[in-house]
């Protein structure tokens, strides 16, 4: 996508609403405003918006409505789960053990470091194997304990793009009778560009989250067999909306725009990721044939890793400066060097964890494309890298 001011290339970061969506967020403002809890008419028509949002979202993933609960966004659907980890146990009176990894969003490692500090949980972080970026189900089951009662590994990763074993790692819990140990997977990043289905999975939870794949900064955690299964309890309390596991008045607009992205995922996935993949494997062919061989270097690319069709690590090892500065100098490229979240200086943790020398971590651009990216905006884009690197490294 191209605008008057550059070429969008930080999809992972956020991705724009779909016309479909705003089109359905802005029917659902005029036509749909009343509180959806109201006995009355205009009660029920939005009562009809967020049920039919809810059961979109349940279709995208293969799952049931009454297994969805609506939530803010990915960070509040992360805290929930652990939360309830913690509660879980504590009425078994046993301090929990988490195992999780090293290339984790913040909202799930930052959460599982301050259960730590307050000694409400035990973890065990798991690295990724060396240059792949993909984490062992070996390493994984390695460090299972008697009170380990939760695995949370993400569904693909939003700086490498690599795809994590999730359905492996259930399978081999369950040939070895650990079945009462639950799995969480973080889909941020999957849901749009790959096709994710819980039954597929086997997951007990699972987090979505609306921005990612066109939709409103709101989102979704689903929760295997709710009310009768796996364990949720509330970190707030209200009004009894979302069966008092997420009180407070529903955001219509916002839940009918989710539910609307939704449907356009599980309608069109297939187009959308081999779009995707058709311009990502342009743009890395298009940066080898345009550098000079050993310049540019795909972090996590191998045969035997299975990638996201969006996203390209691309570390350009003989930089003459970090990645930060490359940026800088090329506004009309807008990429990032990491998760959004942590645009701070330093290389990335997760590149780190996963085997990428620090030297090419420092000078590693991460590249993700959309469903609006054409071969015109990759070769606008890779004419302007290519370009300003020469100028740097002659310099």
């Amino acid at each position: 996508m191209a605008d008057h001011t550059g070429i969008y290339l930080d999809y992972n970061a956020t991705t724009p609403l779909s016309g479909e969506v705003i089109q359905c967020i802005s029917d659902a403002v005029v036509t749909a405003w009343a509180n959806p809890s109201s006995g009355h008419y205009l009660g029920v028509k939005a009562r009809s918006v967020v049920e039919n949002g809810r059961a979109e979202i349940a279709r995208m993933i293969g799952a049931r409505s009454d297994e969805i609960v609506l939530t803010s966004g990915g960070t509040e659907s992360n805290n929930m789960v652990f939360y309830s980890m913690v509660r879980q146990c504590r009425q078994k009176e046993q301090i929990p053990h988490v195992i999780s990894t090293e290339i984790e969003h913040d909202s799930v490692k930052l959460v599982l470091q301050a259960l730590v500090k307050e000694g409400l949980a035990e973890v065990t972080y798991v690295k990724p194997r060396a240059q792949l970026g993909v984490v062992s189900v070996d390493d994984i089951i390695g460090v299972i304990q008697d009170n380990t009662c939760l695995v949370s590994i993400m569904l693909a990763n939003n700086e490498t793009g690599v795809v994590q074993p999730v359905a492996q790692v259930i399978e081999r819990l369950r040939q070895l009778g650990r079945g009462d140990i639950l799995v969480h997977t973080d889909a941020a990043q999957a849901i749009g560009k790959v096709e994710v289905n819980v039954n597929r999975l086997q997951v007990d939870y699972l987090t979505i989250v609306g921005h990612k794949f066109y939709g409103p900064r709101s989102g979704a955690l689903f929760v295997r067999e709710l009310s009768r299964g796996t364990p949720l309890f509330p970190m707030l309390f209200g009004g009894g909306q979302e069966k008092s596991f997420r009180p407070g008045t529903e955001n219509t607009p916002m839940i009918a725009g989710l539910g609307k992205a939704a449907e356009l995922v599980t309608n069109n996935l297939p187009l959308y990721a081999a779009h995707m993949a058709e311009m990502r494997n342009y743009m890395e062919s298009r940066l080898e044939q345009l550098l000079p061989e050993g310049e540019v270097r795909f972090n996590c690319k191998h045969p035997d890793v299975l990638r996201l069709p969006n996203t390209s690590s691309v570390a350009f090892p003989r930089l003459r400066c970090t990645a930060r500065d490359l940026l800088s100098q090329m506004p009309s490229v807008i990429a990032s060097t990491g998760a959004a979240c942590h645009s701070g200086g330093g290389a990335s943790a997760v590149l780190l964890a996963s085997g990428v020398p620090p030297e090419d971590a420092i000078r590693t651009l991460r590249v993700s494309v959309g469903r609006e990216t054409t071969r015109h905006d990759v070769d606008r884009a890779i004419d302007v890298i290519c370009a300003i690197i020469q100028q740097l490294n002659s310099a």
